[in-house]
């Protein structure tokens, strides 16, 4: 009895903090404006700091400066400075990291400047430029339309996948990385997220084929964008990437999927159908 009384509990708990972040990203989106733009930098930021956190077991990162970089990528997308800044933003953050690794090897005969580098960069371009390209979603034609759809095909997808793989689940897709995700799961999840796209744009009363390539990258990219975070947590011997949303894990954890979906139907839409 407690064990099922627990299990009721947990339930609950995932149910309700899942029921807020819907809320939360939908109200967001519709709003627009700072009320998106404060949500896609806070997600941003947290999932930044868990990616250094983890990162951090193994690595000497100059977080710090991580940090910076990231609001000012954020901060430049939010004034409409964008590709320049961000190469300038890299290529500053890179030598003052250098700068760092100089003075440390000086000091203490030790340096790890190319890892350290690493590190920061690529959680900048893992995580901060997807949340970045999400944030400016909003301002292309239909932008409000393609957010709703681009989250509701993400989670759509994993819910399927989810739904499927535990079901029926019998053939492993990437066991070295993820033992529990199944190629079952992985077809149910591309399923979900063309229904869902296709029920999107009947009752929206939009064309229906740029929908449909938003369900096409969220069913197919997205779950390599999963893969992608199990991939880090499996290498760095991590469960969670942390304990920010009850029952979920950390934010990373549960806007993993989104990261490469975003970039890439804003790279559809800003750049490949404008």
């Amino acid at each position: 009895m407690a064990t099922f009384n627990s299990a009721h509990r947990e339930l609950f708990v995932r149910a309700a903090s899942g029921s807020l972040i819907v809320l939360a990203v939908l109200g967001s989106i519709h709003s627009g404006g700072v009320y998106w733009a404060a949500l896609c930098f806070s997600l941003s930021f947290l999932s930044l700091n868990e990616f250094y956190r983890i990162l951090g077991k193994q690595l000497k990162l100059s977080r710090g400066i991580g940090y910076i970089a990231a609001c000012v990528v954020m901060i430049s997308a939010y004034h409409g400075a964008r590709s320049f800044s961000l190469y300038l933003t890299l290529s500053l953050a890179t030598f003052a990291v250098f700068l760092i690794e100089i003075l440390r090897r000086q000091f203490s005969g030790i340096s790890s400047a190319v890892s350290n580098a690493g590190g920061l960069v690529t959680g900048i371009l893992f995580i901060v430029v997807p949340w970045t390209c999400i944030f400016m979603l909003r301002e292309l034609p239909s932008g409000r339309y393609l957010l709703f759809a681009l989250f509701v095909c993400t989670w759509s997808c994993d819910v399927f996948a989810y739904i499927m793989g535990s079901r029926w689940g019998r053939t492993s897709l990437c066991d070295n990385v993820s033992p529990r995700k199944t190629w079952e799961g992985f077809i149910g999840g591309v399923a979900g997220s063309l229904l869902s796209a296709g029920f999107f744009a009947y009752e929206i009363d939009l064309p229906p084929a740029p929908i449909l390539y938003i369900g096409v990258i969220c069913g197919i990219v997205g779950q390599m964008g999963d893969l992608a975070e199990s991939l880090l947590k499996r290498e760095y011997g991590v469960k969670d990437s942390g304990e920010a949303i009850p029952g979920h894990g950390g934010v990373l954890d549960r806007f993993d999927s989104i990261l490469i979906n975003g970039i890439l139907t804003y790279f559809l839409f800003a750049v490949v159908l404008r």
